[in-house]
């Protein structure tokens, strides 16, 4: 090669490959924190391997699931709070995992941008290592794309992919029935669905992200940030115990929509919305929108994250379990002959 007069790097039309480089260096330690029986490989290969015999599993169904943080990660990133939408991305993918059945095994993520900010990165990726660490999961691997021109200075996207495993035939839902209870888990707050409509209800409001949050302490947009519950473990060990039917994930649609998703045909669910009480940022966001009962069930969690259906003769145990192990625990209803969801009582 001869020498010369340099030409445009790659640096110049934006994309820096050290900064890359550090920011995994950094992000090592945390990525160890995460490492399972199972885990083989560290970041940085081209690949990552997972050993599922060394998991412990004899004859292991794959599950997959990927999901984002949608529009939460606005928020998060014109406040500055951006350590918790990790923890946000892994909750959306493996609490998915598990309404299968499936115990998560390893996890992988995306970060997008403009223009690497590296230290910000980090504290985004570490609380993805987080989110893995609560859920017993193996951040193995992952990418982090500079693309300039592509995103405004500061912004950045997220995307996650889990790998789960169950022994074959141990797959849910599984033998749903009339009769069954719906014990409902608590959320932590709005999750990571409906931020379109959160911030424009923010706007209506007149608030900025910084004001004093109406409901708790702190400010606005710290409390609307607070992560999406991690209901692996819990979840897990009430389906090894036995008498867990389904599992059903209660994000995007709400009660309403994903309930019907882990019921046979010819069945519903009777929710009694008296059962538990409406979290207040719920009853904020519709006493400023005006929002009617329904379009709340089927926008937000309303303060359901997930809802274990179980057999009559177990739900006591079981609400027992899941309350011993920290969850907010309420028998939401049973399952009925019909269709969809139907309520009673009042939301509130």
């Amino acid at each position: 090669m001869t020498s010369g007069k340099n030409g445009i790097t790659y640096a110049d039309a934006g994309v820096d490959i050290d900064a890359g480089n550090a920011l995994v260096e950094r992000i090592k330690p945390a990525a160890k924190r995460t490492n399972r029986p199972g885990t083989v490989s560290g970041l940085g290969g081209f690949g990552a391997l997972f050993d599922l015999k060394a998991a412990g599993y004899n004859d292991p169904v794959l599950v997959a699931a990927t999901d984002g943080v949608g529009t939460k990660l606005r928020i998060a990133i014109d406040t500055g709070h951006v350590d918790g939408v990790g923890i946000d991305l892994v909750a959306m993918c493996v609490n998915d995992l598990v309404c299968q059945g499936a115990e998560p095994l390893f996890f992988l993520d995306y970060f997008a941008t403009g223009k690497l900010d590296t230290a910000s990165a980090a504290r985004v990726i570490e609380g993805i290592a987080e989110g893995c660490v609560r859920s017993g999961c193996a951040l193995i691997g992952g990418e982090t794309a500079e693309m300039p021109g592509m995103y405004p200075a500061g912004d950045f996207d997220l995307a996650g992919f889990a790998v789960g495993a169950m022994e074959r035939g141990t797959d849910l839902p599984q033998g749903v029935a009339e009769g069954d209870v719906l014990l409902g888990l608590a959320s932590d707050g709005v999750h990571s669905n409906g931020y379109s409509l959160v911030r424009k209800l923010v706007e209506v409001s007149g608030l900025g992200w910084e004001a004093n949050c109406p409901w708790a302490d702190g400010s606005l947009g710290e409390v609307l940030l607070t992560p999406t519950r991690l209901y692996v473990k819990p979840a897990l060990d009430a389906v090894r115990a036995g008498g867990v039917r389904a599992l059903a994930h209660i994000t995007g649609g709400g009660l309403t929509e994903n309930l019907p998703r882990v019921l046979p045909e010819g069945l519903g669910a009777r929710i009694d919305l008296g059962a538990w009480k409406l979290p207040p940022v719920f009853a904020w966001m519709a006493q400023v929108g005006g929002i009617a009962p329904a379009e709340m069930l089927k926008t937000f969690n309303c303060g359901i994250g997930m809802v274990m259906v179980v057999s009559a003769d177990r739900a006591e145990a079981l609400h027992a379990q899941l309350t011993a192990a920290g969850e907010t625990v309420c028998t939401l209803g049973t399952v009925a002959p019909g269709q969809g969801v139907s309520y009673t009582g009042t939301l509130g």
